[in-house]
């Protein structure tokens, strides 16, 4: 039997000799708990054995004499069966058995220590095999995504109780969050009323004065809070007739360890049949046993540099936090390593990508030249800064995997054009895919205008060679297209996600060109890349981002942006209405569509909400609108409810002018271009982002009339949203979008990319401090070690897996 083992058993039976009083060694059993866990982990004693008799010391003080006589039976049961065991490896059977039997992306990670990669492969280990939680226990914890050790660790708290700060019963003021010590002086149930509904009552006393004390449905408290014993008592102070009390507060006997009560007290999110308080012990117990065998990736160094609490004090704290400070630094090394695994996997996806070969291609600059003159108006100096970059990746033999970011009306589309036109000249094909239907024949529209030898520009082609593919296609046209995709004859192909179909298959796509890209989920745009080999690839939004925020989360692209409109874009007109000024927006629309123009009308809400009175809606608005406001008008509505074909009809409509008014809800917030809208009224206002606003308003000023953006809040208070004043106060997106960003955070920036931002569990991409931080720090490991093959980084590996589904990633 080991030394460990030995004495402890000698313990167990001498307290069971003194009656279980705890008095088998100085100070109790719960005393001597540190120092032989450390002793029993230096003779490599089964990790199982170690915890299973930790945990049944570590609550000894506080159990009746009857569980304690348990207790001692079980540790010297336990060290019996276990009086054989001679560890012959660093962790015993029980952790190799894991080690075997849980698979992980560790496995492959050669710098990873044994000891390390047996604890990593035991945090998979289901929650069964932490003791106290059986099956039942464990069904619970699944409806909340809880199934492994590590899960328990990761599953932080929605908030905290902070309940640190003992005050006397004197002192207590009503409202406030308090903690209290006292002697429970008396204790009582009785029936409520209500049949169903049982009153515990205490009275607490610490000398200063008295304190109720209320449960409801609890009787039993009665034989376990019984008058004499101290308690330690959290919660909020309210007023019972006269005298203040505590309705349903935490409690914990005084000699015990306080989880609940006098300390911080994390709060989880639960399901119906899970309380706080146990699953509260579980992680406890969770986290108490594993924060300290967590394995810190990070280098001490970066760790040192950037301030950084280490990462087992960063598990403990997050949970069970010492102080708000400690909290604050838990918090802000987990929000570190969230953005920090990303960037690397976002690095490491760029050099795979760049590891690969593509065509390259290459135009004179006599002939650009001649191509740039016959354009409808010079490019500005951020198109062509822009334009050169896409040039310089057309020709360097590795595929182009960049991001163009314009604003509203920066003239995108003439810089996809252009790089179209040089794949063109060599012989290639290219393809665009955008949205919708009503986008993608804008597209298709503007490029046979540019292209073709029927249009006003280029003429590089024949109409024939420009096609447009959508879910109405005919057959017969579709066919044809098909066709000409596979021998060649269709140099660039317009379309929606139709063209992602297995039938689409291209002779030689050298240039995929996504459009509205946050629109696009990952494996779209991989089924659009793989239409080609190694084709370049180019993204556009129209939506501003913050350069830090793209710079983090497109950090596998390179990065264009337009930040200025073409010369002779008028700005638009925006003003903040009053909601009584409502009317004087509709004259203004009546006044437009007299000179020959139409006008948007937007509304948040597709129907009214019987909750929300105050917010109207397209549905019941439309109706008034188009039979008392505008009744000599053509009125039409378009929704999200609506299928595509019915949406796109009524936008076909509105484009050819044959509507003057369009109704409608955010779905026409991108992309759509009629030249001769000059109004959009927003209403509901408030409810809606910056960047959203926005959108909006880029659907109008797209011709050479003057346009007007209207934003008309809900209520007379919502006409002081600081939003809305802002956007009244400029056009550029770019400052709208850092607003945005700081005051809603960054979702309506992401889309439907799936690449793990949308997951961030601690950090805020609003934080920009952190984000630089850490792709600060992520830039210098992978500058150095790209491959990770230096030993103080290969423990970055692994994680990068966890955090960034391999092959996953989003290179667009």
């Amino acid at each position: 039997m080991s030394s460990s083992l030995e004495k402890l058993y000698k313990f167990a039976l001498l307290e069971k000799k003194r009656n279980f009083d705890d008095r088998a060694v100085f100070g109790g059993l719960q005393e001597i708990l540190p120092a032989w866990v450390a002793e029993a982990r230096s003779e490599n004693i089964d990790l199982k054995i170690i915890a299973e008799i930790s945990e049944k010391i570590e609550n000894y003080k506080s159990q009746s004499c009857e569980t304690r006589s348990k207790t001692i039976e079980d540790i010297l049961e336990l060290i019996q069966n276990n009086s054989q065991v001679v560890p012959a490896r660093p962790v015993a059977e029980t952790s190799s058995y894991l080690a075997r039997n849980i698979k992980t992306p560790m496995d492959s990670n050669q710098g990873i220590g044994r000891n390390d990669l047996i604890y990593s492969k035991m945090l998979l280990a289901p929650v069964t095999s932490i003791t106290g939680v059986g099956e039942s226990i464990a069904g619970k914890l699944a409806k909340l995504g809880i199934t492994t050790i590590k899960d328990l660790l990761d599953y932080y708290p929605r908030r905290y109780d902070d309940f640190s700060n003992f005050l006397p019963i004197n002192h207590l003021e009503f409202g406030k969050e308090v903690t209290a010590i006292g002697t429970i002086k008396s204790i009582a149930s009785r029936p409520t009323k209500n049949p169903h509904i049982t009153l515990t009552e205490a009275i607490l006393t610490d000398g200063t004065g008295f304190l109720r004390l209320s449960w409801f449905n609890q009787p039993y408290l009665e034989n376990v809070i019984k008058p004499d014993v101290q308690i330690v008592v959290s919660g909020k102070v309210d007023r019972y007739l006269g005298r203040l009390s505590l309705n349903n507060p935490e409690w914990e006997k005084l000699e015990k360890e306080q989880l609940h009560t006098n300390r911080i007290v994390p709060v989880y999110a639960l399901t119906a049949d899970l309380k706080q308080r146990s699953l509260r012990n579980i992680i406890y117990k969770t986290v108490n046993y594993w924060a300290s065998r967590v394995t810190d990736y990070l280098p001490a160094s970066i760790c040192e540099s950037a301030g950084l609490m280490d990462m087992q004090s960063a598990i403990f704290q997050i949970h069970f936090p010492d102080s708000m400070e400690d909290l604050r630094k838990a918090q802000h090394r987990l929000a570190f390593d969230e953005i920090f695994l990303l960037q690397m996997g976002a690095l490491q996806q760029k050099r795979k990508w760049q590891s690969n070969t593509a065509q390259s291609f290459y135009v004179s600059d006599e002939w650009l030249q001649e191509q740039q003159e016959k354009l409808p108006y010079p490019l500005t100096s951020a198109q062509n800064k822009s334009f050169q970059e896409i040039r310089a990746d057309l020709s360097s033999g590795i595929p182009m995997n960049r991001l163009l970011q314009g604003d509203v009306g920066s003239g995108k589309t003439i810089i996809a054009g252009l790089a179209s036109a040089i794949i063109i000249q060599n012989g290639a094909q290219a393809a665009i895919i955008a949205p919708t239907s009503i986008l993608a024949e804008q597209h298709y529209k503007t490029f046979q205008n540019l292209f073709s030898s029927a249009g006003d520009f280029l003429q590089l082609v024949s109409p024939d060679a420009i096609q447009i593919l959508i879910g109405d296609t005919p057959a017969a046209d579709r066919e044809k297209i098909l066709a000409g995709l596979a021998n060649g004859e269709v140099k660039l192909l317009i379309g929606t996600h139709a063209i992602l179909e297995d039938v689409v298959k291209f002779s030689n796509l050298q240039l995929a060109i996504i459009d509205e890209q946050h629109r696009f989920g990952v494996k779209q745009r991989a089924q659009f890349r793989s239409k080609g080999v190694n084709p370049h690839l180019l993204v556009m939004t129209a939506t501003p981002i913050p350069r830090s925020l793209a710079l983090t989360v497109y950090g596998d692209l390179d990065l264009s942006i337009i930040d200025e409109l073409p010369a002779g874009r008028q700005e638009i007109e925006t003003h903040l209405l009053h909601p009584l000024e409502r009317e004087r927006a509709y004259s203004l629309i009546h006044s437009q569509i007299k000179a020959g123009r139409q006008a948007f009308i937007i509304y948040p809400l597709v129907e009214e909400e019987e909750t929300n009175e105050e917010s109207k809606a397209a549905v019941n608005e439309y109706e008034r609108l188009k039979n008392d406001v505008f009744s000599h008008e053509r009125v039409g509505l378009v929704h999200g409810r609506m299928s595509q074909e019915e949406k796109d009809r009524v936008m076909a409509a509105f484009r050819d002018h044959e509507l003057d008014v369009l109704v409608s809800t955010s779905v026409i917030e991108v992309g759509v271009d009629i030249p001769n809208a000059t109004v959009m009224l927003i209403e509901g206002a408030n409810r809606f982002g910056l960047a959203q606003l926005h959108q909006f308003r880029g659907r109008v000023g797209r011709g050479v009339e003057k346009s007007y953006c209207l934003l008309v809040p809900e209520t007379i208070d919502a006409v002081e949203n600081e939003r809305l004043i802002v956007m009244a106060s400029t056009n550029d997106g770019f400052v709208l979008a850092e607003r945005d960003l700081s005051q809603r955070g960054p979702g309506e920036f992401l889309g439907v990319r799936q690449s793990g931002y949308s997951n961030l569990r601690m950090a805020s991409l609003s934080n920009i401090k952190l984000i630089e931080q850490a792709r600060y720090y992520a830039g210098e490991v992978f500058k150095s070690d790209p491959d990770l093959e230096n030993p103080a980084h290969r423990n970055i590996k692994p994680l990068i897996q966890f955090h960034w589904n391999e092959g996953q990633g989003d290179i667009s």
